[in-house]
């Protein structure tokens, strides 16, 4: 019975480090890398549907993010305390001040 419950708890703790595990990479790879079509950028941890239109918003990996960090073509804004926002001409909009 002792083997058992050995076996058990073993099996559990390596249950949770997996979960962990898990949640860690989850988390990490939620990010995005928003747009618009002036070609600010900013990082935001989710894909809001409150952007306005006529602002184009396109979202990118994070990987597109490196690989277009230095191209001369986007702006990249600081990455808000508050995602729950979007950039329009260098000012960050959030979207309970606008709703």
């Amino acid at each position: 019975m002792t083997g058992l419950k050995s076996f058990l708890t073993a099996s559990t703790v390596a249950v949770l480090i997996g979960a962990g595990a898990l949640v860690v990479t989850t988390v990490g790879g939620s990010a995005h890398t928003a747009c618009n079509s002036y070609g600010e950028c900013w990082q935001t941890s989710q894909r809001h549907k409150e952007y306005p239109s006529a602002l184009g918003i396109h979202f990118y990996s994070d990987s597109w993010a490196k690989r277009h960090r230095n191209n001369p073509k986007y702006q990249w804004r600081d990455k808000p305390s508050n995602d729950r926002g979007y950039y329009d001409h260098g000012n960050w909009h959030n979207f309970d001040e606008n709703h």
